[in-house]
């Protein structure tokens, strides 16, 4: 009985944890998004993203509003968004977009993670040719009540739709990176809700590795991603 008592609780706390870095990341993309574009989400598609976001994850709406008061206060010292580039063990490019009001200390801390992992950061735009930013929208099947997905594909192309990938239970739309408010809006005047809407790095080449290499990679991923700084990390390993 008492394993059974400590494993929910492990699984309670590790949920928990799990919604707070949520939150805080997501709480630093709404700053970073109204310092950038203004508090009026129907001119700034940044702030729209971050406020779905931040629903898609069951944010307080008191919270949300309170993320964009604080950013729109002069008076508050402001996030930084800074991408850092380098390549993990094994060859893999991994590309890390982090949020961070000192950025000596958050460099500290990559190059720490990367080399503790048989890594290098790299210079700024080394992986330009290994990336592309782009917008991608995940929607959900069952919000779109049966529509035809050949039909859908013609109705968003002229919002900027690259590509359109489909699997079980979700359709994810690719648009590049300037297509990115095109697309929310076009989304919305279909009345299609995206369950995510995210700019992220897509890679262009792949990394195959075996069981064990690949397990020296996702060692490093999950010493950044859980760095307080972070936000997001991308690597082009299949």
């Amino acid at each position: 009985m008492g394993r059974i008592f400590e494993k929910r609780k492990y699984k309670m706390f590790a949920r928990f944890d799990r919604m707070a870095k949520q939150f805080t990341r997501i709480g630093k993309e709404i700053s970073i998004a109204v310092r950038q574009g203004g508090v009026n989400s129907d001119h700034n598609p940044h702030l729209r993203m971050a406020i779905q976001n931040a629903k898609n994850v069951n944010m307080p709406k008191d919270r949300i509003e309170a993320a964009i008061k604080r950013a729109s206060d002069q008076d508050t010292a402001g996030y930084e968004e800074i991408k850092y580039e380098g390549y993990g063990p094994h060859g893999v490019a991994i590309l890390v977009e982090s949020a961070t009001d000192n950025n000596t200390r958050t460099v500290a801390n990559l190059r720490s993670h990367f080399n503790k992992c048989d890594g290098a950061l790299g210079k700024t735009g080394s992986l330009d040719f290994v990336f592309k930013r782009k917008g991608v929208f995940k929607i959900a099947k069952s919000t779109l009540k049966g529509k035809d997905l050949d039909e859908l594909e013609l109705e968003i192309i002229d919002f900027g739709c690259e590509d359109l990938a489909i699997d079980e239970e979700e359709v994810y739309v690719y648009t590049s990176f300037t297509d990115f408010g095109n697309m929310q809006k076009g989304l919305e005047e279909l009345g299609i809700e995206a369950a995510t809407a995210e700019l992220q790095y897509v890679p262009t080449s792949f990394v195959d590795l075996d069981e064990a290499q690949a397990s020296d990679v996702l060692e490093l991923i999950d010493r950044l991603e859980s760095d307080d700084d972070v936000q997001n990390v991308y690597h082009n390993l299949r």
